[in-house]
């Protein structure tokens, strides 16, 4: 028999140490300076949900502005608050699928998790390493953990051995190989909260933008930050701000697209300004996570501030729309090798550069990878196209299943958008990374056409087969 232990909550209110705290890495501290005030319980039911979709009109569509709290209360992070919701809608993530199963929610809390964070509440000092979360990896998450580095890492496979919380163990795991815990002395049951809730706000029903992309787009970027260029340049501060920033670059993606919901009319589009819509409600939904957990409430305040200012800079360089700006200043620097990475603000930039790839990278993994998120992406956009349909409104490029394939998807994203982006980055660290990424593309590009050519020749042969019969033959 399961037995699933409570987790009591840190108060949210506990003062910090008097005592003075040295400077650890890029982030100063001090018992002096003014820290964030902690978050008034009756504000914490009012976080933002998911968006959603109203079916009973064709194309209203609204941010839920009640968060459900069910989830979180049943893995012991917080007690039930749930009240009246005033909405009606479906969620958007029940359009993915013909039905909308009971999310099951699996124990995250193991005996030795809660005896942990019971001596935490109780003041006794710590007896137990830091990675103590890793004693309850199954040994084949534990040995890929192992292997972390590695650009063949296939997130797919820890997926399955995390039963589903690759998110949550990858980042935590490589905060922890990094010493960002006790360097930046995080709180390891408000960390752990954190990245619970970051991977609870990341639709699971999605194809593509969901909790398993966000783990891989940390793996890559964990990749790229171990590059000798980035490695003796990068300060404990950027690491943290580099592995936070991809673990929740795309948190609460609604599974369409910036244009979708500016032309129909949605809440976000409004509230944005139709400029990087998604990009920004992915950041300030990260924000809204770290005041809510308080991870950094024992920072001073100008700190803190400052890290939800970087890390929305480095989540708002995703935007694909901006994609020529960013690679043609990258182009600039490297033709005048002006980059310098003792300069904090052109680290900040090659950091953003690093997530654009890490971003995309897809298509540079070896081809049993990248095939299956070329194949996931794609029925993203081909669901969203069949909502299009459905509610009688345009159809967004790429997004028709009729007249698009997986594989001219991907060979004219990979001709126009990531050739031109791994080609800077090769420019820029000419590493044996580098050189196989560029290979894996080459190759899953000629794959794909190879592909293509044969659906071409399969889908000619049945049509001369079709006009051969004759036509009695085939109204019988």
């Amino acid at each position: 028999m399961e037995v699933c232990y409570q987790l009591p909550v840190l108060p949210l209110d506990r003062p910090v140490p008097k005592h003075v705290l040295s400077r650890r890495g890029a982030i100063s501290f001090s018992s002096s300076s003014s820290l964030f005030g902690a978050p008034d319980p009756r504000q914490l039911s009012q976080r933002r949900g998911a968006i959603s979709y109203d079916s009973s009109d064709q194309t209203a569509l609204y941010i839920r502005m009640l968060g459900d709290v069910r989830v979180r209360s049943q893995v012991g992070f917080e007690p039930e608050r749930r009240s009246s919701h005033p909405y009606l809608c479906i969620d958007f993530r029940t359009l993915h699928s013909n039905s909308e199963p009971e999310r099951r929610i699996q124990r995250l809390l193991s005996f030795q998790r809660y005896l942990h964070s019971s001596r935490l509440l109780r003041g006794i000092p710590q007896q137990i390493p830091l990675h103590i979360l890793d004693e309850d990896y199954t040994g084949q998450a534990r040995c890929m953990l192992e292997k972390v580095g590695h650009w063949n890492f296939d997130i797919f496979l820890f997926d399955k051995f995390t039963n589903g919380n690759s998110l949550i163990n990858l980042t935590f795991h490589l905060l922890n190989q990094y010493g960002m815990v006790e360097l930046f002395q995080l709180d390891m049951v408000k960390l752990w909260r954190f990245l619970v809730m970051v991977q609870e706000d990341y639709h699971s029903d999605n194809p593509y933008h969901n909790a398993v992309h966000a783990a891989d787009v940390t793996q890559a970027m964990y990749c790229y930050m171990q590059e000798p260029m980035l490695a003796k340049s990068l300060t404990s501060f950027d690491i943290l701000l580099g592995l936070l920033a991809a673990a929740t670059h795309d948190l609460d993606h609604p599974g369409v697209n910036q244009p979708f919901l500016i032309k129909t009319d949605h809440y976000l589009a409004t509230l944005y300004r139709n400029t990087s819509v998604l990009e920004n409600h992915h950041w300030k939904s990260a924000v809204g996570l770290l005041r809510e957990t308080g991870l950094f409430s024992h920072w001073p305040a100008e700190d803190s501030l400052n890290m939800e200012r970087e890390l929305g800079s480095l989540i708002l360089a995703t935007d694909i729309s901006r994609q020529n700006d960013y690679l043609s200043r990258f182009r600039q620097h490297l033709d005048q090798e002006s980059l310098c990475l003792s300069n904090g603000s052109h680290r900040h930039f090659i950091l953003q550069m690093a997530l654009k790839c890490a971003d995309i990278c897809n298509p540079c993994r070896p081809w049993e990878l990248s095939k299956q998120w070329s194949e996931k992406v794609t029925e993203e956009f081909f669901q969203q196209g069949d909502v299009e349909k459905k509610h009688k409104l345009e159809v967004s490029p790429l997004c028709d299943r009729e007249i698009n394939s997986v594989g001219n998807i991907q060979i004219g994203f990979m001709t126009y958008v990531a050739e031109p982006l791994f080609a800077e980055w090769a420019r820029f660290s000419d590493t044996r990374l580098s050189q196989t990424m560029l290979g894996h593309m080459r190759l899953n590009k000629a794959s794909w056409g190879s592909l293509q050519q044969e659906q071409t020749l399969t889908s000619e042969e049945a049509e001369t087969s079709n006009a051969k019969i004759p036509q009695g033959s085939r109204e019988s």
